[in-house]
């Protein structure tokens, strides 16, 4: 059973190519988690009254800004990675071709890293809105082609029924 799912993503280039970006983002938001954690401690400001307890006393049951814009930055990946895996997935198997397909899961790839990056730097605006709105050109454009390879089995019958076509 394990070899037929290795011979179908060997066969099938553009999900192979799909696999190798999204593992890479998944990496990366263990990355940012672990990230906030090390900020987290060493910036002694715990979510909890328990780990507060155990790192020095209730006084570090408190909030701080540097843990929570790395608990954006992840919550923001969360937000738009999700989304990018499941269209990315859909995507790979209504054929497009690999060349295309590499671009756009390169482009979220790389500009995903960049707001990332933007993020937890503090890099000057507009470079974090720019990467965000850039990530989703090709989220937008999988979407989009999507739709239109099985808008036709969506709808057929039901606008058949309707108007008797």
């Amino acid at each position: 059973m394990g070899r037929s799912y290795q011979i179908m993503m060997l066969e099938n280039k553009v999900f192979s190519c799909f696999v190798f970006y999204s593992v890479l983002l998944v990496i990366k938001m263990y990355i940012i988690a672990i990230i906030t954690g090390q900020v987290r401690l060493r910036k002694k400001a715990f979510a909890n009254p328990e780990d507060a307890q155990r790192h020095g006393g209730l006084q570090h049951f408190r909030e701080d800004p540097d843990v929570e814009r790395c608990q954006r930055a992840h919550r923001n990946d969360m937000e738009n990675i999700v989304p990018f895996l499941f269209l990315g997935a859909v995507y790979s198997l209504i054929g497009p071709s690999l060349a295309v397909a590499r671009a756009h899961f390169l482009v979220f790839f790389l500009f995903r890293m960049l707001h990332t990056l933007a993020y937890l730097c503090v890099l000057r605006a507009p470079t974090r809105s720019l990467a965000y709105v850039i990530a989703q050109v090709p989220c937008i454009s999988m979407a989009v082609q999507i739709l239109a390879a099985v808008s036709s089995y969506a709808c057929s019958d039901f606008i058949g029924d309707r108007f008797n076509l």
